[in-house]
C-alpha cells in the first residue's frame, strides 16, 4: 500500500473537500476564518523575531522561511479556513460540484475573517506583550516598509506585488496539494515546510500574511525603541498605515493569490487529472 496517494487520488479527493467548504456553516467558517489569522500570525511573529539580528540576507531569508512554514502547518493540521488555500475552490467549481455564489460566500468570509483574526494578534502582540518594543519591533517596521513602499511609480509598483503573490499562492496550494496526498502527520509536516519556505525565502507575496506584518509595523511605531532599532526615517515610517496596506499591497497581492492558486493549481489540475476521467 502507497505511503501516499497519487496525484489523480489527490485532484478527486479535492473536489469534496470543495463542496464541504462551499456548505460550511457561517458560524463556524468565521470561527475557523479567525483561527487561521491567527495561526498565520503566529508564523509571520515567529519569522520576524528569527529574522532579527541575522544580518546575512540570504540566510535570514531562509531562516524566515524555515520557522514561516509553522503557520500552514497549523492550519492545515488543527484546521483552519484559510482564504489562499481555499483559492483551490476553483477545482470545485469548475468541476460543476459548488456554485460560483458557494466559492464567493467563502471566500468574501473567510477573507474578513482571516483579516480579523492577523489583525487581533497583531494588536495582542504588539500593544498588550510588549514584544515589539525593541529590536523585533525594528525588524516588524522594516518588513512592513519594505511591503508598503513604492520603489517603482504608480501601477508599477502594484503589478509587482501582484506577480510575486502570483508566485507565492502557486506555492503555497502546492504545500496543501502535497499535504493531502500525505497520510501521516510527519508527511503533512514537510509536504508543507519546503513549499512555504520556498515562498518566503524567494520574496513573493501573501495577503494574510501581510494583514499582520503591516498591522504590527503600524502597532510598532508607537514604541521608541522599535522605531530606534528600525532606523527608517519620519517619512518612511508614516509610509506604513492602513491606507497603504491596501492601496500598496492588500488589493494587489490579494488579486495574484487568488490567480496562482485557483488558476494554476486548482483549475490547472482539474483539467490534467479530473477533466480527462469524463473522457
Amino acid at each position: 500500500m502507497a505511503g501516499f496517494n497519487s496525484p489523480q487520488e489527490v485532484a478527486n479527493a479535492l473536489l469534496g473537500v470543495c463542496e464541504m467548504k462551499s456548505r460550511l456553516h457561517f458560524g463556524r467558517m468565521a470561527c475557523l476564518g479567525i483561527l487561521a489569522g491567527v495561526y498565520i500570525g503566529f508564523g509571520a511573529h515567529l519569522a520576524t523575531t528569527v529574522g532579527t539580528g541575522i544580518g546575512i540576507l540570504g540566510l535570514k531569508k531562509l531562516a524566515m522561511g524555515a520557522v514561516f512554514s509553522v503557520g500552514l502547518m497549523l492550519v492545515v493540521i488543527a484546521g483552519a479556513e484559510l482564504f489562499t488555500g481555499n483559492c483551490l475552490l476553483a477545482c470545485g467549481l469548475t468541476h460543476g460540484r459548488i456554485k460560483l455564489r458557494g466559492v464567493f460566500r467563502n471566500w468574501s468570509v473567510v477573507y474578513i475573517t482571516n483579516l480579523i483574526g492577523s489583525i487581533f494578534l497583531a494588536w495582542i502582540i504588539a500593544s498588550q506583550s510588549g514584544l515589539l518594543d525593541g529590536a523585533v519591533g525594528g525588524t516588524a517596521l522594516k518588513i512592513a516598509y519594505g511591503k508598503v513602499a513604492s520603489t517603482q511609480q504608480g501601477l508599477s509598483h502594484n503589478w509587482a506585488y501582484f506577480a510575486r503573490a502570483i508566485g507565492c499562492n502557486w506555492l503555497v496550494c502546492l504545500a496543501i496539494y502535497m499535504a493531502l496526498a500525505a497520510k501521516s502527520i510527519v508527511g503533512k509536516v514537510w509536504a508543507i515546510f519546503f513549499p512555504i519556505m520556498a515562498f518566503v525565502s524567494s520574496g513573493f507575496e501573501h495577503c494574510i500574511a501581510n494583514m499582520y506584518f503591516i498591522p504590527a509595523g503600524i502597532y510598532a511605531k508607537s514604541f521608541t525603541k522599535a522605531v530606534t532599532a528600525s532606523g527608517l526615517s519620519h517619512g518612511q515610517l508614516n509610509m506604513i498605515n492602513w491606507g497603504t496596506m491596501w492601496s500598496q499591497n492588500l488589493i494587489s497581492v490579494t488579486l495574484g493569490n487568488i490567480l496562482g492558486g485557483a488558476i494554476f493549481v486548482g483549475v490547472g489540475y482539474w483539467y490534467v487529472f479530473v477533466k480527462g476521467n469524463d473522457n
